[in-house]
């Protein structure tokens, strides 16, 4: 087919076929030969898609991962962009509210306004109550009159109208169906709050459709971001109560997304709805008639609808090969069923692709699909017509253009000159890296050429050992006696789990294996573990204990029965127990008292900091944390892991399926650059993590000690015992109706909008994530800026909370000799700062300016400073010589950024990037240095005279 190539601005558009992508404009080829999936790129990862109609037709809206409103016509010209808040929107819809035959363009976004453009892209006008983060926006009429309908997190709906002016408020509290239930992580503290009775979230606004031309309003109501599927509410517009409140039980799982349809042609219309989780996804039809749900489990469709991966079921009513059908988009995967939901085949054909996307829309004006960017990064709209024949391959075989396209290029780039690259010899030999599970899906044949290579990573082997049966009438708690892990059997012996424990150690250097779970931490008996770090016969063991975030006194009589005499043993037999933890943890709940053993040093060789992600909003706190109690000595160790939902900070939201694990690859280079030595990895796609491996092999990536590194602020955060609110907050993350504007302004935290009511949402100007981190929102955190130095989350060092006796020693005394005499520190429990006699407290809301501008006056003490979106790191490798880590700091939205660096202290004779060999000369003491997309650079830097 001939190739016509059409510029238009730094848009591109791509015909796809099963070969690839060649550039061309589909409407210059005439629409018989269009093919049936085509990619529009953009500068942006899009999240969000829609159609919209206007006087000379319909065309696409996109939402970028910032919030950019971005529309493009099905040629691929470019209508309109509008950049609104720089937060990102959570729901986007698009319907003619004044009557002009063109359709305005309705967000409700994280920065808890409602926006609406007109069809040019203008601001028209905007709405805002409170800070809580709008969720769902639509428009309904009565009456022939339009009013919009939005409503989020703050548990109430409201009735605008069309110029923006509030008409109406319906609070949930006055109509939920929903109960309380107790919030059990955190039973001891007095300001735990439980998910509260009578309200409820928004989750979904629709309007629907009925045969005598008015609309009903639909409202699904929610209160738990991971359990549960909430409640469907019916309104006649402008009601104040709903004349159905009917509980969603069958689909028992959190919903993710909502269509209206009218399936059986009668003129009122039904609910579609789409289940979010780990797996076992469901669709359903709920039908108002008959207040029934007619539900699909996709394992029923096909097996590969089954497998594990955080996903949201998408549907769409579609016309298909002359009958009413049902499109289902599941990550990379897709079908389509009849639309009865009746005689569905159990192997019904299933379309996979390379890559999961971030969102689907149906142009009904088109009948064709409008995909949103890969969720690996993408950047192209990709159009879908399901008419036309080879639309299933060319999904199949789809390699999007633009960003994906870039970062497998760069990544390609670095690879190439690795193999050129000669392996770094450094005076000091860097510490070594374990990969704790990495072997479970990598050929043997790259895990011998790794392992023979290098001195570093080294392969640990990687099962399970299973769980015991065994008599626990010996632990000292009735709570602990009885608490089981509903997942496991509890069938194994003693003597079969050693069994097991002898093949696993059958290789040369050690094994990793879950020694427990926060759900049962005695997965096998004290004396079993004790014998199975022996059987190791000296080779590194690495127990997994993920999720042991439970605190009360029951959890720390269990910690001195069980976790420390693990670890006095696990001290003896080269044992580690690596505490994949969640949440706010490592800043907060590990400072409580039943944790002191561990924070003293006592087990600073046993014990590994890591992360179970969970809800990801603020994993820069995580890395300020669980670096700060390496840096601190509390460990000589500490951990980074990656799995499926690393990126789901919106459990409503899970688009947690990347194919393309740059993110991680990403991640893994700033954390080892900051001294991780374990890496805890979910193994997706082994070719790209490579690059990981032959980058610490080779030298590339330094891994330093924490006396080597130079990008720490001189300003640390010690923390006390954390404060009752700050604790609740920080792991009170599911339930998301918490929001209570008098909690709010009674309470301006340090560390603030951790709870599940805040996904998204702007941080305050008072919180550290802001002005320590350089974070604006509370969405995901792991590649932050610290534009002044990372400032860590420290113990105690000075004053009436410092523990002067603990092994682990003073914070200076385990940092490079510049930190001697410039370190600085401020006392918080999360709630205020405290003085070091602990006499005065500070209010957050108003002490922060004075840490704040520590923390930048003190940055000019350091010898480099980085400014720009990049995570970065330097580490001294020589006398001479430092070494510049910079990542590109968009971790989903992977973008070319620009670093700022500035040379404080230091006149640098030479700077080299150490793989592509290119040189920058310093401009009144700062160089400029392009990162490509998903991508990194190394530089070392030759100083005049050593440091």
């Amino acid at each position: 087919m001939k190739t016509i190539i059409k510029k238009m601005s730094y848009l591109v558009l791509c015909v796809l076929l099963t070969s690839g992508c060649t550039t061309a404009s589909p409407s210059r080829l005439g629409p018989d030969v269009t093919p049936a999936l085509y990619s529009i790129e953009t500068p942006y990862t899009i999240s969000k898609v829609r159609s919209a109609n206007r006087k000379s037709g319909s065309y696409i809206v996109g939402s970028s991962y910032e919030g950019t409103l971005f529309a493009v016509d099905y040629d691929g010209k470019v209508l309109w962009e509008n950049k609104l808040s720089g937060f990102m929107n959570h729901d986007v819809w698009t319907q003619d509210i004044t009557g002009d035959g063109n359709d305005e363009i309705l967000t409700a976004n994280a920065d808890g306004h409602v926006y609406c453009l007109s069809d040019k892209g203008k601001l028209k006008w905007s709405f805002k109550i409170n800070d809580a983060p709008m969720y769902s926006v639509t428009a309904i009429k009565k009456d022939n009159t339009s009013y919009v309908v939005a409503g989020g997190f703050d548990n109430n709906f409201y009735y605008l109208d069309t110029q923006g002016k509030l008409i109406k408020t319906i609070a949930s509290s006055t109509y939920s169906i929903e109960k309380s239930r107790p919030n059990k992580a955190t039973k001891d503290n007095p300001q735990a709050r439980s998910q509260p009775a009578k309200r409820h979230s928004i989750n979904f606004l629709r309007a629907l459709k009925q045969a005598d031309g008015s609309d009903v309003l639909a409202v699904l109501g929610v209160v738990n971001s991971m359990q549960g599927s909430g409640a469907i509410y019916l309104f006649k517009p402008l009601a104040d109560k709903p004349f159905i409140a009917d509980p969603l039980k069958a689909m028992r799982s959190p919903i993710g997304d909502i269509r209206v349809v009218d399936i059986d042609d009668d003129a009122n219309q039904e609910v579609l709805l789409g289940s979010t989780k780990m797996k076992n996804q469901s669709i359903a039809l709920y039908d108002p008639k008959t207040k029934s749900e007619t539900v699909i489990p996709l394992k029923t469709i096909s097996p590969i609808f089954g497998k594990f991966g955080y996903r949201i079921a998408q549907t769409e009513l579609v016309e298909y090969q002359g009958e009413k059908s049902i499109f289902i988009l599941y990550g990379n995967s897709l079908t389509i069923i009849p639309a009865t939901m009746k005689k569905v085949k159990t192997k019904t054909n299933v379309v996979t692709g390379k890559y999961s996307y971030n969102d689907m829309w149906k142009d009904p004006a088109t009948n064709k699909i409008i995909l949103a960017s890969s969720q690996s990064g993408g950047s192209s709209i990709h159009v879908l017509d399901i008419a036309k024949k080879g639309w299933d391959n060319q999904f199949k075989n789809l390699n999007p253009p633009g960003k994906i396209a870039a970062i497998l290029n760069n990544i390609d780039k670095v690879n190439q000159q690795l193999t050129h690259y000669q392996e770094t010899t450094y005076k000091h030999k860097p510490l070594p890296v374990y990969l704790m599970s990495d072997i479970n899906k990598t050929s043997k044949k790259v895990v011998k050429h790794i392992t023979n290579e290098y001195d570093s990573p080294i392969f640990l082997d990687s099962g399970n050992l299973g769980t015991e049966n065994w008599d626990r009438s010996a632990i000292p708690n009735k709570v602990y006696q009885n608490k089981r892990d509903r997942r496991k059997k509890y069938d194994l012996s003693q003597a079969e789990i050693l069994e097991k424990a002898k093949q696993l150690y059958s290789g040369d250097v050690g094994a990793a294996y879950w020694g427990g779970h926060g759900n049962d931490p005695y997965y096998r008996s004290l004396d079993t573990h004790i014998k199975t770090l022996k059987v190791a016969n000296g080779k590194k063991s690495v127990l997994i204990f993920p999720e042991v975030a439970h605190y009360d006194k029951d959890f720390e009589i269990m910690l001195e029965d069980f976790m420390f005499p693990l670890a006095e043993a696990a001290q003896k037999l080269n044992g580690n127990l690596f505490l994949r933890n969640k949440h706010t943890f490592w800043q907060s709940m590990v400072y409580k008292k039943g944790w002191s053993r561990l924070i003293s040093g006592e087990f600073a060789d046993v014990f590994v900091p890591a992360m179970e992600e969970t809800t990801d909003k603020s994993m820069e706190l995580s890395i300020a944390g669980r670096v700060g109690l390496w840096a601190s000595g509390s460990v000589n160790n500490w951990g980074a892991r990656l799995a499926r939902d690393n990126t789901s900070y919106d459990r409503l939201r899970q688009n947690s399926h990347q194919m393309l694990p740059n993110h991680a690859l990403r991640q893994y280079i700033y954390s080892a650059a900051n001294g991780a030595t374990y890496i805890n990895n979910f193994p997706v796609d082994q070719t790209h993590m490579k690059t990981f491996w032959d980058l610490i092999g080779k030298g590339a990536l330094y891994i330093p000690k924490p006396n080597e590194i130079l990008s720490y602020s001189p300003v640390n955060i010690g923390m006390l015992p954390p404060d009752n609110h700050y604790l609740d907050e920080g792991n009170n993350v599911k339930t998301t109706s918490l929001y209570d504007q008098k909690v709010e302004d009674e309470n301006p935290m340090v560390f603030s909008r951790l709870n599940g009511s805040w996904p998204g949402a702007p941080v305050t100007e008072w919180d550290f994530s802001r002005y320590a981190a350089g974070v604006k929102e509370r969405r995901l955190g792991f590649l932050p800026q610290y534009p002044n130095g990372l400032v860590l989350i420290t113990p105690p060092q000075k004053g009436v909370f410092a523990d002067d006796k603990a092994a682990r020693g003073a914070l200076v005394d385990h940092l490079h000799p510049i930190y001697k005499n410039i370190m600085q520190e401020y006392l918080t429990d999360g709630r205020e700062y405290v003085s070091a006699d602990g006499k005065q407290r500070f209010p957050a809301k108003e002490f922060y300016k004075t840490v704040e501008k520590s923390i930048k006056d003190k940055s000019k003490l350091l010898p480099i400073t980085v400014k720009g979106n990049v995570a970065w790191v330097v580490a001294q490798t020589s006398p001479t010589n430092l070494r510049l880590t910079l990542v590109d700091g968009g971790y989903i939205n992977p973008q070319t950024a620009l670093a700022e660096v500035t040379f404080n202290t230091i006149s640098p004779k030479k700077i080299k990037d150490i793989l592509s060999g290119d040189e920058f000369k310093i401009t009144n003491g700062k160089i400029n240095v392009q990162l490509p997309t998903g991508g990194f650079r190394f530089l070392d830097i030759t100083l005049e005279k050593r440091l």
